[in-house]
């Protein structure tokens, strides 16, 4: 019986979600290569199954309601990408620093993939971790560790680049404005491993960098230092290079603990962001270094030492006018009484929805949605990201307008129930990068409340075809998206033009 209850309750839920969806949110996943947590689900695959698995893995998030894909390039100081300054990595090809056979470049494919079917490609990068496991991972002989052994420190099983290093920061900078000059990417994205997570009973061992650029700062302050050098230097790099690039960085969900200041979260968290990794986010959304966090809040609303709601609350008050997306552990599913519950994640999506200054979720990782845990890919699909949502716009970036596009009508058949549209933008719209298609109820008035019926992406033209039947009492509007996101005014199909052809 309470079984029963349960479930009428979560399809109540979901059926008040799909009716009241926002036009804007940010719906993405992360895709992490490292050790092939999600793709390529093995080392060594030929291209042609890379490029399948990839495929299939993008057709899964679309039909499940996501608009962009956060896909790790840069796992452990090498390249899912030719590049000039690092080798291939292994988990693409198996051996560190052998290119894939038959020749490609994954990124560009993965980034013409994603845009293709409407997603954004964040490209994601580990910003210090050099070896993933000491004595077990495969280093090519052109791998930096070898060319520059002085750059790295050990800890525990992991080899990084010392922060404190100058030279490295500098050559960790090169890679990154190579990879915003040379691929259409949407966004550089950091986790969360700036310092390592501390180890018990083991010092980092940066002693000699600190002995050698500390100036007498206090040894935590010039680690955190250390951090936000590099976070401005990176923003100032990747501006330079594609100024319509967003930069964001994912965050440990617990900036610091209440009781280590004011300011903090009502949190209890074993380690966090400022006062062991010595990242201090707030400092870096004050100053408009970054264009988005994206704090990772896998815990449910129970967790005694860091709950969710909590958490949810004290980022949307720490936004500083910046975007927030939150980040859900959906790869927690059965872990726990609180993740076997199917209303969790509903309610998680809702209470983010409800937060003023949260503009979207991402869920780790991507491989969780195959087997549709609790039911979940189900309820995106048929509920929560039933609709789609345009990314939101980043004012700050860029806040202009786009020109309206050019809507006619080709052709109407009610026996084939289809209706053709061609779209267009003026050549002088260099920055097209969707058409949104409206639809409103046949006596609606021009600027009325209309739904998102197709976001189709483009590049100056298209031909679109629209079912009979279900256009015939509705009114038809097109907007044109740019890469910034910014959508243009309504463009109106004309009605009198419609009803005649239906007429014929």
């Amino acid at each position: 019986m309470k079984k029963s209850v349960l479930l009428l309750l979560v399809c109540l839920m979901q059926i008040g979600l799909s009716f009241g969806q926002p036009k804007y949110e940010f719906r993405a996943a992360w895709v992490a290569t490292v050790d092939n947590i999600d793709w390529p689900s093995k080392k060594g695959l030929s291209t042609d199954s890379q490029k399948v698995e990839y495929v299939r893995l993008l057709d899964m998030h679309q039909r499940n309601g996501l608009n962009a894909v956060i896909v790790q390039i840069r796992p452990a100081t090498d390249a899912m990408y030719p590049s000039q300054y690092e080798p291939w990595s292994e988990w693409l090809t198996g051996t560190q620093g052998k290119p894939p056979v038959p020749y490609y470049d994954p990124l560009e494919f993965m980034i013409a993939e994603a845009h293709k079917r409407g997603l954004e490609f964040h490209a994601w990068c580990n910003p210090y971790r050099a070896e993933f496991s000491i004595n077990k991972s495969s280093i090519s002989p052109t791998h930096i560790t070898r060319i520059h052994p002085e750059w790295f420190v050990t800890y525990g099983s992991t080899r990084y680049f010392d922060p404190g290093n100058k030279e490295a920061q500098e050559f960790v900078v090169r890679v990154i404005r190579d990879i915003v000059s040379r691929y259409d990417i949407d966004a550089i994205h950091f986790d969360d491993y700036f310092y390592p997570y501390r180890i018990s009973g083991k010092e980092f061992p940066d002693a000699e960098s600190y002995s050698k650029y500390g100036q007498g700062m206090d040894k935590e302050d010039w680690r955190r230092s250390n951090v936000d050098s590099i976070i401005v230097k990176l923003s100032r790099a990747i501006k330079e290079e594609n100024k319509y690039c967003k930069f964001g960085i994912s965050p440990f969900g617990v900036w610091r603990n209440k009781e280590k200041d004011p300011d903090g979260s009502d949190t209890r968290a074993g380690q966090t962001n400022y006062d062991d990794l010595y990242a201090d986010i707030l400092l870096w959304l004050r100053n408009g270094w970054i264009d988005y966090v994206a704090p990772q809040l896998y815990w449910e609303f129970t967790q005694p030492n860091a709950p969710y709601g909590v958490l949810l609350d004290w980022w949307n008050k720490h936004t500083y006018g910046r975007h927030c997306f939150i980040g859900l552990g959906i790869y927690r599913a059965g872990s726990n009484t609180a993740w076997k519950d199917p209303s969790l994640l509903p309610r998680q999506i809702q209470a983010l929805r409800d937060a003023s200054n949260v503009q979207g979720a991402i869920y780790f990782s991507s491989k969780s949605f195959v087997k549709n845990p609790n039911g979940w890919s189900d309820s995106l699909q048929n509920n929560y990201y039933r609709h789609p949502a345009l990314i939101p716009p980043m004012k700050w970036i860029d806040s202009t307008k786009p020109d309206m596009p050019s809507v006619k009508l080709v052709s109407s058949n009610s026996y084939a129930n289809t209706i053709q549209l061609d779209l267009s933008v003026p050549d002088s719209l260099t920055s097209l990068k969707a058409f949104v298609v409206y639809t409103f109820s046949e006596d609606s008035v021009e600027g009325g409340v209309g739904n998102i019926y197709k976001i189709i992406p483009s590049k100056h033209q298209a031909l679109i075809t629209l079912p009979f039947f279900e256009m015939v009492k509705k009114r038809i509007a097109v907007t044109t998206l740019d890469r910034n996101n910014n959508e243009s005014d309504l463009q109106y199909l004309n009605p009198g033009d419609l009803k005649l052809s239906l007429k014929n």
